[in-house]
């Protein structure tokens, strides 16, 4: 499941000095309505409950779903190259990209970008800013939501809650990755040399490693290769008997005798 929220910085408006009253007790975000901060409170419960009929997207909010579903109906697509965004704002923003016309440039590389805002988060690769300075530690962030986040290592807040069981978590993209992992039943990573199917990335990327490490340890009998001796001392054992079965005294299961040391250990799994 994709899932999609607002991760925009709200408290960082280089050209936006409207008042902003409502404060977000879990985030210090500011927003400048109490609906704003209402709709962008669902954000902290880790549920996404409005998804896109048309992809797996998910959204916290009916809003954000509404805007996602305009990337779908091409109500603000580019001319240029097809692209739709989600309202006209982010087109016009978009269509920059298209125009030479880059007005803000970079004093120190002379990198060039079309609003000032990106400027200015580039310029703290330079100048090392991070003003965003941490009472607990020495810790300093360039953003204020990067400390905000960090914050929660000295508090042990965790405020975002999983909707499936009692699993609190520290960050809302926690939440989702647990949820993918744990309550989803979904693998959306295949392997492509056997085809099985995975729930995550990190889980596909070890199993490739299986068909692609080396594998210099050659059954004498038949033609299987292994990337481990204690691979190829199993197979000889499973597939042609040769080696000895040890068994447990405790649970009476067998296990391939390797070594003293490896029996004492499956000796110990059984206690």
């Amino acid at each position: 499941m994709k899932i999609d929220a607002d991760s925009s910085d709200i408290t960082e408006h280089p050209h936006d000095d409207k008042p902003r009253p409502y404060l977000c007790t879990v985030c210090d975000k500011r927003f400048r309505t109490k609906h704003i901060l209402n709709e962008h409170k669902q954000t902290h419960t880790g549920d996404m409950l409005y998804s896109c009929t048309q992809c797996e997207k998910h959204f916290a909010t009916e809003k954000h779903l509404r805007q996602h579903m305009n990337v779908h109906s091409s109500k603000h697509k580019c001319t240029e190259c097809g692209k739709c965004c989600r309202n006209n704002s982010d087109l016009t923003v978009h269509r920059q990209i298209h125009s030479v016309e880059k007005p803000f440039a970079c004093t120190v590389c002379s990198k060039r970008f079309t609003q000032s805002c990106n400027l200015v988060a580039h310029s703290r690769i330079h100048n090392g800013e991070k003003p965003y300075k941490c009472l607990e530690c020495d810790k300093a962030f360039s953003r204020l939501h990067h400390l905000t986040t960090h914050m929660r290592v000295h508090t042990g807040d965790k405020p975002f809650k999983c909707s499936q069981c009692d699993t609190s978590f520290s960050r809302s993209s926690d939440v989702q990755r647990h949820k993918r992992h744990v309550h989803s039943n979904r693998r959306p990573y295949d392997c492509r040399y056997c085809g099985k199917q995975f729930k995550t990335s990190q889980n596909l990327k070890s199993h490739v490693y299986t068909h692609t490490a080396p594998k210099p340890y050659s059954c004498r009998h038949c033609s299987d290769c292994f990337t481990h001796h204690s691979q190829l001392k199993a197979h000889l054992l499973k597939s042609h008997n040769e080696g000895t079965w040890l068994m447990c005294h405790i649970c009476s299961k067998c296990h391939i005798g390797n070594h003293a040391l490896q029996v004492k250990v499956e000796f110990e799994k059984c206690i």
